[in-house]
């Protein structure tokens, strides 16, 4: 490309969601069925207190760029969240990918779904290859300094978080497959039930009141309410008229 003089800033030459690809012909690995049902779950439970929707952005198998050198390397996270970004309201703006050097802000948590040939880079177990993309850990870890990692493995029900101290993850101990983050007053752990028709133990959002509820169990709640006032208004008016009052007539 022709040099300008003076240069041009970075913001009109480096490639934008625009130019980079969603994905690579042939590529394996594409989320199944359980990926993307766990996926759901996480953002529909997600509620951050001191956050407002508009300003988080929740993603899931969202082509994650990170280097302004190697404009071509990314990492797709089974699902991630980033604070501090304005989400699309309009179909037209939806992010085609996550490109940090134009959102300029890094992920604060990302989640791995352990499947068996992914198991060993997203644990940190293998080493870079020469001439290679950096491994998920390393990115996370070292690039852009993702202050919360989780790598669930439902073949094994093993949960693990790590939190960023320093330049390096650390276990974050967990209490009965739970841990609280406390910049979010939220926590995560371990749900057994059932959502979208199938059952098993669920990655889930909570807060001080218990699991943070799916639309469906928020919508029967305000069912059970509705019928319980129902019920207790049913049970007023009988009793008005057994001391001979007409509850219909009353003002």
């Amino acid at each position: 490309m022709y040099q300008t003089d003076p240069p041009r800033p970075p913001g009109e030459t480096m490639p934008t969601m625009y130019d980079l690809p969603s994905e690579l012909i042939g590529e394996s690995g594409l989320p199944d069925g359980f990926h993307c049902i766990q996926a759901d779950l996480l953002s529909e439970t997600c509620q951050p207190a001191n956050y407002s929707p508009a300003e988080i952005l929740l993603a899931s198998d969202l082509n994650l760029y990170y280097d302004p050198r190697h404009t071509l390397w990314y990492k797709r996270p089974d699902w991630y969240m980033v604070l501090g970004v304005p989400t699309a309201n309009q179909q037209p703006d939806l992010r085609l990918s996550y490109v940090i050097w134009q959102e300029g802000v890094a992920p604060f948590l990302v989640v791995e779904l352990l499947s068996p040939g992914t198991e060993q880079e997203d644990l940190g177990q293998t080493l870079r290859e020469a001439n290679k993309p950096p491994t998920k850990w390393e990115v996370y870890e070292r690039i852009l300094r993702v202050p919360y990692y989780v790598v669930y493995d439902r073949y094994e029900n093993n949960l693990r978080a790590f939190r960023l101290n320093g330049t390096r993850y650390e276990p974050t101990p967990l209490s009965d497959n739970r841990f609280w983050l406390k910049e979010l007053d939220l926590g995560l752990g371990l749900w057994q039930g059932t959502y979208q028709q199938t059952t098993g133990l669920w990655l889930r959002w909570y807060n001080t009141a218990g699991w943070i509820p799916t639309l469906k169990e928020q919508a029967e709640q305000e069912r059970q309410r509705a019928e319980q006032e129902s019920q207790r208004a049913d049970k007023l008016a009988e009793y008005l008229r057994a001391q001979g009052i007409d509850p219909d007539n009353l003002s």
